[in-house]
C-alpha cells in the first residue's frame, strides 16, 4: 500500500461514513411521507429499524456512544480508535446529538492527525534524538 493511500484512507472511510450518516437522517428519519408509512398497520419490516434508529437519538443513545469512543481514543493511542471516535462523532452530529458527536468528532480527528504527523516524522537515531537536533559532547 502507498504511503499516500495509507494517509488518506481514514478520511476518505470518514466521508463515506459522513455519506451514509446523512442518507439515514435525510433518506430514511426525516422524510414525512416514510414516517406515514411506518405508522400504518401494513408498514414493511425495516420500519423497526428506523423506529430504533429514532428512539436511540431521542435517548441520546449516539451522544453516549460518542463520548464513550472519545474518551477511548484519550485512552488508547491507536489509529482504530481514533477513527472510531470520529466516525461515531459524525454518526451522532448527523443524528442530532451534537454536543457529544462533535467532540468526539473533533478528539477522533486530533489523534489521528497526530498518529499520521508521528508517523511522517524525521527517524530518530540510536540516541533517540531527531536528525535535526543537534547535540554538542563534553
Amino acid at each position: 500500500m502507498t504511503a499516500f493511500l495509507r494517509l488518506s484512507l481514514p478520511w476518505l472511510l470518514l466521508a463515506l461514513v459522513a455519506a451514509l450518516a446523512a442518507w439515514i437522517r435525510y433518506g430514511l428519519i426525516e422524510p414525512a411521507a416514510i414516517g406515514h408509512l411506518c405508522e400504518t398497520a401494513t408498514a414493511p419490516a425495516w420500519c423497526q429499524w428506523r423506529q430504533r434508529l429514532v428512539l436511540a437519538f431521542l435517548n441520546y443513545g449516539y451522544g453516549w456512544a460518542a463520548l464513550a469512543c472519545a474518551a477511548l481514543a484519550l485512552a488508547w493511542k491507536h489509529p482504530a480508535s481514533a477513527w472510531l471516535a470520529a466516525a461515531v462523532g459524525l454518526f451522532a452530529l448527523q443524528l442530532y446529538c451534537f454536543e457529544a458527536g462533535a467532540f468526539a468528532l473533533l478528539v477522533g480527528c486530533l489523534r489521528l492527525v497526530r498518529w499520521q504527523a508521528d508517523r511522517l516524522a524525521a527517524p530518530r537515531d540510536q540516541h533517540g534524538q531527531r536528525d535535526r537536533q543537534v547535540q554538542t559532547q563534553p
